[in-house]
């Protein structure tokens, strides 16, 4: 049997599951308070503390280290790099740490997981991190020299969901042409083609839809007069297009149920932005219609804003002539996470090695 340590560092969390054969054991959620945080300088500073409560929560579950057979975690801010499964080793270890591509909880995953993973002789992975890039370099241009699109998207859960819907569909997710489109905090709508993602928006900090807290593309000369009007400094006006942004911005929250609430109270203005933030969307899976050249099999959507019939129901109403439409609604990243190492495992697919450049 196969059994897998799964590990999800988030902002203020760090989510703990154990699977077997792809079946889970236990999964839990661990909290951090403000005040345990807030005595670490920089987000790695964490590493022992959280790493300590990883294994506070296998003891609780009853799940020795020596059961494990390979410990998998959520990928980093690394640089880019083809999908696939990811072996952790010292130069991912080193990038991550000395933070070279940003700083984010999430570098913390494979820190933790090799650490783990060497005290028992075992291998760490990370699987499809968000800076996963496949992207075709006509996708690349803009129309400014010198800035390149970049992808920065919810490669993890869009990979598992194709798979899943290309089985649907009866067919491998190397054989197939979908749109996916991730409706959470941000939003990405890419372009698989043929089991790659050959276009897709930056959905932290760059292109695309608004999303519930994040802009997305904006009219470029206003954005520039906001940015020069000295009422933001930089790390402001980051927050406001990936944070402040969207909803929140429009509306004063990031609550997909709050926002249907005020639409149910008779609130026209709460609609008008909710069912434009669905227009957006279904505009992005047009372009990538057209990226595909028409030929589509499958408009995936999928996350956890996935679960609002009503913004499900706007773009089906938008897209539906495109290809047929089918939703999986939420987004299982730990499943994903173990099953990209057991396709390791099992020899199905050939884990791959990180390289700093």
């Amino acid at each position: 049997m196969e059994k897998i340590l799964v590990i999800n560092p988030g902002s203020t969390s760090t989510k703990v599951a154990v699977f077997d054969e792809g079946k889970e054991v236990f999964s839990e959620t661990l909290r951090h308070s403000t005040d345990e945080l807030s005595r670490f300088a920089k987000i790695i500073d964490q590493f022992e503390f959280r790493r300590d409560a990883v294994l506070d929560a296998l003891k609780r579950n009853g799940v020795s280290l020596s059961e494990l057979s390979a410990v998998a975690a959520r990928g980093g801010l690394i640089h880019p790099v083809p999908s696939g499964t990811y072996l952790v080793n010292d130069d991912m270890v080193k990038d991550l740490r000395e933070g070279r591509y940003g700083e984010h909880a999430s570098n913390l995953g494979a820190v933790i997981a090799k650490d783990i993973a060497d005290r028992i002789n075992k291998k760490a992975y990370i699987v499809d991190p968000v800076v996963v890039d496949e992207m075709e370099e006509i996708a690349k241009i803009s129309g400014l020299k010198g800035i390149k699109r970049k992808p920065l998207w919810h490669a993890l859960n869009q990979k598992a969901v194709s798979r899943r819907a290309a089985r649907d569909l009866g067919r491998k997710y190397e054989e197939v042409n979908l749109i996916v489109i991730h409706l959470g905090g941000g939003i990405s709508v890419a372009a698989h083609r043929k089991g790659k993602v050959v276009d897709v928006n930056n959905a932290l900090n760059g292109d695309g839809p608004f999303a519930p807290e994040r802009a997305g593309g904006l009219p470029t000369i206003s954005l520039a007069k906001l940015c020069y009007s000295g009422k933001y400094t930089f790390e402001e006006m980051k927050k406001k297009l990936a944070g402040k942004g969207g909803l929140v911005s429009h509306l004063g929250t990031n609550s997909a149920i709050e926002v249907e609430k005020m639409i149910e109270k008779g609130d026209s203005h709460a609609k008008l932005i909710y069912e434009a933030m669905a227009y957006q969307i279904s505009k992005s899976a047009g372009e990538m219609a057209t990226v595909l050249e028409g030929k589509v099999d499958a408009i995936v959507i999928t996350g956890g804003l996935a679960h609002s019939e009503m913004l499900t129901d706007w773009i089906k109403d938008r897209v539906s002539f495109i290809a047929p439409v089918k939703i999986y609604p939420g987004e299982d990243e730990m499943k994903a996470l173990a099953e990209g190492v057991l396709r390791v495992l099992r020899g199905e697919e050939k884990e791959k090695i990180y390289e700093r450049i």
